[in-house]
């Protein structure tokens, strides 16, 4: 366990211009208080030359407001270019002495024996697993955000490295080889014109009864809802787990953040921060559903051990 928990700011996963990334990274180095940020396109390749350009002069900014900066790699690596992709941002990295996020197992092949984070979209559900990343040289693991609290609680007290839950921002469920995007609007992956772009926060999925069911981002299949986990963070460090990521949404992430850093230094409580988001939310509703062992998408009021 930490000293005291950690505020991260996880790699913006939607499709953002350049100029807001410049922005939304300036205004975060002058005011989140948030102590690691995670940068990197990780969703789809073909937005990262709009991304790559503008990430030195983010990283120089990010260092200069005191945040520890992570390059995180691409989930899904699919063809040799990819790869190469991959391999070309681990020696920027070294280069420029920063640890990479894992997110696609492959990319430990590039990085032996460098010190790096292992990110939620790696499958990590065991003690066995846990220990085998830690010889690899993990210095940190994300677990993935669909783990219910004991299952947390118990690799949590059995980890040789610090941990990480996922705690605010909707959900990464899954990514896939097809552009959901794309077919949306009638075209080809090849060919998406970048539609995602128009969806900062992704596109609402219904079900054929109207109901808003998933989000799509891309390639990316995201919740509908988004998480929040005020209600149990101080639970969740008590037993083990002390680093929290935030997830960027369309909204103010600054205001998110403080809200977050007040909760974890006892200076306001769950329902303070849960009545800020809502007032926040541009439209978004919020679950927790996944940490009590039920639905994803519920929203739960009970501590963790609680009945309910």
């Amino acid at each position: 366990m930490t000293a005291a928990p950690r505020l991260t700011l996880g790699p913006v996963l939607f499709h953002w211009p350049a100029e807001r990334l410049v922005d939304f990274y300036s205004r975060i180095a002058d005011e989140a208080p948030v102590d690691i940020v995670y940068l990197g396109e990780i969703v789809c390749s073909k937005r990262a030359p709009f991304v790559e350009p503008v990430l030195p002069d983010i990283i120089e900014r990010l260092q200069r407001g005191g945040k520890t900066v992570v390059l995180s790699s691409r989930a899904l690596v699919m063809t040799d270019r990819e790869s190469r992709m991959v391999a070309d941002q681990i020696a920027a990295a070294r280069a420029m002495a920063l640890q990479v996020e894992v997110n696609d197992i492959g990319a430990l092949r590039e990085l032996a024996p460098d010190p790096h984070v292992v990110g939620p979209f790696i499958n990590v559900y065991n003690e066995s697993t846990l220990a085998w990343l830690a010889r690899q040289n993990a210095t940190r693991i994300c677990l993935p955000p669909e783990l219910p609290g004991d299952a947390i609680t118990l690799l949590a007290a059995a980890s040789p490295v610090p941990l990480e839950i996922f705690s605010f921002g909707r959900l990464p469920l899954a990514i896939s080889a097809r552009c959901f995007h794309a077919r949306a609007h009638g075209l080809h992956k090849d060919s998406c014109r970048y539609t995602c772009g128009n969806d900062p926060d992704g596109r609402t999925v219904h079900t054929l009864d109207g109901e808003a069911f998933l989000a799509i981002n891309g390639t990316q299949t995201m919740s509908q809802t988004c998480l929040d986990l005020s209600g149990v963070i101080l639970d969740l460090f008590a037993r083990g787990i002390g680093h929290f990521r935030l997830s960027p949404q369309n909204m103010d992430m600054v205001a998110v953040a403080g809200l977050y850093r007040q909760l974890i230094y006892g200076q306001i409580g769950p329902e303070e921060v849960q009545d800020g988001l809502s007032r926040l939310a541009n439209g978004l509703t919020f679950s927790n559903g996944f940490i009590h062992g039920r639905e994803g998408r519920a929203m739960i009021a009970a501590r963790l051990g609680d009945p309910h």
